[in-house]
């Protein structure tokens, strides 16, 4: 009886796979692994900075490294709904360069 128990928790330990962590794109709504993602954080008022190790403060939104989902980010608003605040083109056009960084 016991070795029995043994040999089911031993198998149930093994067998158990650990999830990785999703998010959604605002951009396309897709759920994508977090490492596929890059997160934009909004530090303050019209503070916005990518953050490449995902552990920096403030409010995050995620987006697929493409300039296609910034694009569509841009024209459904995606940012402005994740940040609950207006987004200007300024910023926008910022975070298009620091996109266009990441794909080449």
């Amino acid at each position: 009886m016991m070795k029995s128990m043994m040999m089911n928790t031993t198998m149930k330990n093994t067998m158990v796979k650990k999830s990785k962590p999703q998010r959604k794109c605002v951009g396309c709504n897709e759920m994508k692994d977090k490492s596929q993602l890059i997160r934009i954080a909004k530090i303050s008022d019209d503070e916005f900075v990518f953050d490449k190790t995902g552990k920096q403060n403030g409010r995050g939104a995620y987006i697929c490294k493409s300039k296609e989902c910034l694009e569509k980010a841009f024209r459904n608003k995606g940012f402005e709904r994740s940040f609950k605040c207006k987004i200007s083109t300024e910023i926008y056009n910022g975070l298009e360069q620091e996109i266009q960084a990441y794909e080449a």
